[in-house]
């Protein structure tokens, strides 16, 4: 059986969205819950910083690259900046709603030195397999309405239009990948893979944990019972890291690739939801 890969007919298409311009975002603005308000605003403070790291990642292994991988990689540039652009103006939001989240974006900083201290092939790496963490979270909340019911309008069509563009372009970093290494044998590129993949998913948890409690301390909720709270809310119910445990697990099976499973339909009735909002 013939390894899969991205679809022929696959477009990536930048869509240039503006959320939230003039609007004051109330602090708990998930509907008042201010602990899906700091794991969302955790994430949301990775993404300036983390998607401009995705986009050099990439770049410096596009020489070579057939056309249409090419093309792939100049559309995903486009929509990770505009990712870019609309969460460094969302979390202008939270911190004028309250919020510093200076220090989650020093520990992004400091995660990011240390990965581009080692071989451009790390950071492509780590970039490959982020992505497709990202594109299987993206996707549960698109699948499931309740993960965003409580949000504000704004909040909830900028995370709907990211998660939309992130399944979209979910295979140009594994492609890239895949191009990077084509020299290598199998068996070294799985063992690479698999190894970058536990340690980016176990950093991302940890990570995001810390941020969303040091959130959480800024509004004056700490001990045990936020920490449980916390934990169910992301285990639990709506317990979106429990739901995406097969996806990633994927990661590891012979012949893998995003595009494996294609959820184009998703990303359109997505569009049109977005669209008559």
């Amino acid at each position: 059986m013939a390894r899969e890969t991205t679809p022929s007919d696959l477009t990536i298409t930048p869509r240039d969205r503006r959320f939230g311009r003039g609007d004051r975002t109330e602090r708990w603005w998930m509907g008042g819950d201010p602990v899906a308000t700091a794991l969302y605003n955790a994430l949301s403070a990775t993404f300036p910083k983390g998607e401009a790291f995705f986009v050099e990642s990439v770049r410096k292994f596009r020489d070579g690259a057939d056309p249409k991988l090419a093309g792939e990689i100049k559309a995903f540039v486009t929509q990770e900046v505009m990712h870019s652009r609309e969460h460094v103006a969302f979390n202008k939001r939270a911190h004028e709603a309250g919020y510093d989240l200076s220090p989650l974006e020093h520990r992004v900083d400091w995660r990011l030195d240390f990965v581009r201290s080692k071989p451009p092939i790390a950071s492509l790496a780590a970039t490959m397999a982020l992505e497709h963490f990202t594109a299987i979270l993206a996707h549960e909340l698109l699948r499931d309405p309740r993960h965003l019911a409580q949000a504000d309008a704004e909040s909830a069509a900028l995370w709907r239009w990211h998660a939309i563009e992130e399944i979209e372009h979910k295979g140009v970093a594994y492609d890239t990948w895949l191009h990077a290494t084509r020299d290598w044998p199998r068996r070294k590129r799985w063992q690479v893979k698999a190894k970058v993949m536990l340690l980016v998913t176990r950093n991302f948890l940890v990570d995001r944990t810390i941020g969303a409690l040091e959130l959480l301390r800024q509004d004056g909720l700490t001990g045990p019972k936020v920490w449980a709270k916390l934990f169910w809310f992301a285990f639990g119910r709506p317990g979106m890291m429990r739901k995406v445990f097969a996806a990633w697990a994927s990661f590891f099976m012979p012949r893998f690739h995003p595009w494996n499973h294609d959820d184009r339909a998703l990303i359109a009735s997505a569009e049109r939801k977005l669209a008559l909002a």
